[in-house]
């Protein structure tokens, strides 16, 4: 349990905050209108259905508001740098950004699930109470109309015997703006399953921008006023006496005719400062949209990997970070992230982009029918933006482990060290560095074999050779490599790399790795950073709670992952 509350203490406080607000919001609201004095008329018409409504409704604007500050990137920049003296556990958190996002939008989705169930029932009680069904205090409640001379105001909006429910829900404002609220929503959450986002960004990408239906929608839900309470008259209608006589009503003592009127509209409240950070954030990637951005250097690397170097005046980056980038002549409005990997002691900065996807796909046909020496498309660019790699250089020994393209963080983090040593940076407080690279093809590793070369002779060099422990994995092989890996096994460098490092053949063993970890680091704090699979983050993960001791003077493991 120590060892989870090293890695998980915070988030875990984190979410149990956030699931206690969400909780008391339900529960506070739920008896408001169960048991409220005001509502007790209304209550006559619609029975619990009302409370039921409008409980979910106080959790929907809290969530609402909440929505939309995971995806503020250049916010969680801010936050990010403004965090640097409150220790890494807290910067921790904004890497955990798009988890988050995804659990208020699990909660919207319940939400609104129990909040249209719930109201659907109030359009047929509404109607039914109309019609007689219910007795005659609800009938004379739905009876009363907005009448200046008679000095009533109506409860109910069904208005005409031949309202139906389904007549009430498409032709009120909340009805209809609750309509396509729900319906943005179910597309946005459809679209967001992993295999459509995988397979089919770009679907992803054009339904998740009904966001802005989704909240236009979301201001003027409650414009209607449907759901309305008594107000206080003078004199006081009492509702214990009054109730079992209405047809008295206006004619006794202490009866007269009850007074109704709408709540005022909440919900632009809760959301209006976050939509205002998110337009400022949209104006933000709009004026580097503008800005120029041209090219230093294009390759095609193997697998169909292209590198572009690009030069963008201004421009200022720390290892391990992300730009978007936008290329107008493929789309106006998509963009995709991309971890760069050069270092910021360049004068340029450089991504790796693997052909995933239809964008991509167009991309490197643009780029492979260039006429020679000719400029690539207009690309734009949008950061940088911070994630956990930032951080490698605050821990005096990390562990980096990438699979497949998913290394290009790493790139960048060993570009920087290279440069550092050839600086004789003195801030570096970095000792010893693992890094594990797993690849399924053997080509895979000639993206950045030629920078490990580098490294390794740097280290040579210097005395430093335990400064970089390296290992790289090839997950897949056939039968005529494994017959050439046995003809030349007993060459100084490996066939594949070239590296005097030789390439091992499957998968870690992790257990082992982190036990040789934490034995030649006895007393020391350990960054374990991942871009890679979910799967191999919950394995990982769960070796940094294994192996980390509750002594604060010996080993510990954090775990950081990559989330774009």
């Amino acid at each position: 349990m120590s060892n989870w509350i090293i890695n998980h203490g915070l988030s875990a406080f984190i979410l149990v905050v956030w699931m206690g607000i969400n909780i008391f919001l339900f529960v506070y609201y739920y008896l408001f209108y169960d048991q409220g004095p005001q509502f007790e008329y209304t209550r006559e018409l619609l029975g619990s259905a009302l409370p039921w409504a409008r409980a979910p409704a106080a959790v929907l604007n809290f969530n609402c508001m909440l929505i939309l500050l995971p995806v503020c990137r250049n916010l969680l920049s801010l936050l990010r740098g403004s965090f640097i003296c409150c220790g890494r556990t807290m910067r921790k958190q904004l890497d955990k950004n798009l988890t988050f996002h995804k659990l208020v939008a699990y909660m919207i989705a319940l939400m609104t699930a129990v909040h249209t169930v719930a109201h659907l029932l109030n359009a047929e009680w509404y109607t039914n109470s109309f019609q007689g069904l219910y007795g005659p205090l609800a009938s004379k409640l739905s009876m009363l109309d907005d009448s200046v001379e008679l000095n009533t105001t109506y409860l109910n909006p069904v208005r005409s015997n031949s309202t139906t429910p389904t007549l009430l829900v498409f032709t009120t404002i909340a009805g209809l703006t609750g309509v396509v609220i729900t319906l943005a929503l179910i597309l946005m959450i459809t679209s967001s399953m992993e295999v459509i986002r995988r397979s089919y960004f770009e679907v992803f990408w054009y339904t998740h921008h009904l966001f802005i239906i989704f909240f236009a929608g979301l201001v003027f839900h409650g414009a209607g006023r449907i759901v309305r309470s008594q107000q206080v008259t003078d004199p006081p209608h009492n509702n214990s006496f009054c109730e079992d006589q209405p047809e008295s009503w206006g004619n006794l003592t202490g009866c007269p005719i009850p007074q109704f009127a709408g709540g005022f509209p909440q919900t632009w409240r809760w959301v209006i400062g976050p939509m205002i950070i998110y337009l400022c954030e949209r104006l933000l990637r709009f004026i580097r949209y503008m800005q120029p951005v041209s090219y230093r250097k294009i390759v095609i690397r193997p697998s169909k990997v292209l590198e572009l170097q690009l030069v963008k005046p201004g421009f200022k980056m720390a290892v391990g970070q992300y730009v978007f980038l936008n290329c107008p002549a493929i789309s106006q409005l998509e963009w995709h992230p991309f971890t760069m990997t050069s270092a910021p002691e360049e004068d340029f900065f450089s991504v790796h982009i693997r052909s995933v996807g239809d964008w991509t796909e167009n991309l490197i046909k643009m780029v492979e029918n260039l006429p020679e020496g000719g400029q690539g498309p207009k690309m734009a660019v949008d950061g940088p933006f911070g994630t956990a790699s930032e951080d490698v250089f605050d821990y005096e020994v990390s562990m980096l482990v990438g699979a497949g393209i998913g290394v290009t963080p790493f790139a960048s983090i060993l570009k920087s060290i290279w440069y550092k040593f050839k600086d004789s940076d003195p801030k570096l407080r970095t000792k010893r560095i693992y890094f594990y690279w797993l690849c399924r093809e053997t080509y895979a590793f000639e993206w950045f074999a030629d920078l490990l070369q580098v490294l390794e002779r740097e280290m040579e060099e210097r005395g430093m050779r335990d400064f970089l422990t390296y290992k790289l994995y090839l997950t897949g092989w056939d039968q005529s490599h494994v017959n050439h890996a046995m003809v030349h096994f007993d060459k100084d460098t490996d066939i594949i790399t070239g590296l005097k490092q030789k390439t091992s053949y499957g998968r870690p063993n992790w257990d082992k790795e982190f036990e040789q970890v934490k034995q030649e680091n006895p007393s020391s704090v350990v960054g374990t950073f991942l871009c890679g699979p979910q799967a191999l983050a919950k394995d990982l993960e769960k070796k940094c709670v294994k192996y980390s001791d509750v002594d604060p003077r010996k080993t510990k493991f954090y775990f950081n992952k990559e989330n774009f």
